[in-house]
């Protein structure tokens, strides 16, 4: 049994570190979500005894990525963090960010350092996935149900109330799933800025470049480089839950304005880089 058990974790390793290297871009596009999955889950085990000797701490959260940002090199991205001092600064907030892929968890990975205390949000369901959901609880992930509104925005309240005596941040995607669209960003929901209005904690938008490298057409996954950009935080003092949905539009437009900065901006690279090779 221990051989089998070895041999398994060594085919698992195989899988994780070879698959994304190699040249063939649709078996890469195909690979890296599983690797990457798989590779949150060895580290998670490797560093269970930490959570279990201090459970519910966001600070096991920084840890594990502080390893599993290094797994970024295999998959070939390179992440470029803007205005990251607004991130840096200790004080409790309510960041909220577009959502592309699952890769926007390695971005959050990868400047989780400069954040320091942080978490974030999942649905209940996630925590019945062994080992992922038990080993997130353990690092203080916030569970909330989406099919009972009401207790989630409870629960969220009472997280980000205790977020802010302790000084941390709380990462929430206000499209509420993944954009498949790319071009534009999904309508936000209400619930985080409901819930940082209640708690008088400010937003601070966070802005994910598109992932040029990824097409979701032709289904290949390329080399590539992205760009994180923090915009200055919105203040949400003296406001009332009847000034919701303006928070929202407000964020909206800033975040939608940077997010098609950004779009230009690749295009513009990808255009010198096309006219170098073609020189």
């Amino acid at each position: 049994m221990a051989i089998l058990n070895e041999v398994t974790i060594a085919i698992a390793v195989i899988i994780v570190f070879f698959l994304p290297l190699l040249p063939n871009k649709k078996l890469r596009y195909y690979s890296c979500s599983v690797c990457f999955g798989i590779v949150l889950s060895l580290i998670g085990m490797a560093l269970l005894p930490l959570g279990i000797l201090r459970p519910r701490n966001i600070l096991n959260l920084k840890f594990g990525a502080n390893i599993v940002r290094y797994y970024t090199k295999i998959l070939g991205i390179e992440w470029t963090l803007r205005r990251g001092d607004i991130l840096k600064k200790d004080r409790g907030a309510v960041i909220v960010a577009n959502h592309q892929y699952f890769l926007d968890i390695l971005g959050m990975l990868n400047i989780w350092d400069v954040m320091d205390k942080c978490t974030g949000i999942s649905k209940k369901e996630i925590l019945y996935y062994f080992p992922y959901g038990p080993l997130t609880w353990l690092g203080g992930i916030v569970f909330i149900d989406r099919k009972d509104p009401k207790s989630a925005m409870n629960k969220l309240e009472s997280a980000v109330r205790d977020l802010l005596d302790k000084k941390a941040k709380l990462w929430i995607f206000p499209e509420g799933t993944r954009n498949k669209k790319e071009k534009v960003l999904l309508p936000f929901k209400k619930g985080a800025f409901t819930v940082a209005i209640s708690t008088q904690a400010p937003i601070i938008p966070v802005v994910y470049s598109p992932y040029s490298f990824i097409d979701s057409v032709n289904k290949t996954f390329s080399r590539g480089k992205m760009v994180i950009s923090v915009l200055e935080p919105i203040s949400t003092e003296g406001l009332t839950l009847d000034d919701v949905d303006s928070l929202k539009e407000k964020t909206y437009k800033l975040m939608s304005d940077e997010f098609e900065k950004l779009q230009k901006e690749v295009k513009s690279l990808q255009q010198t880089e096309l006219n170098r090779n073609n020189s």
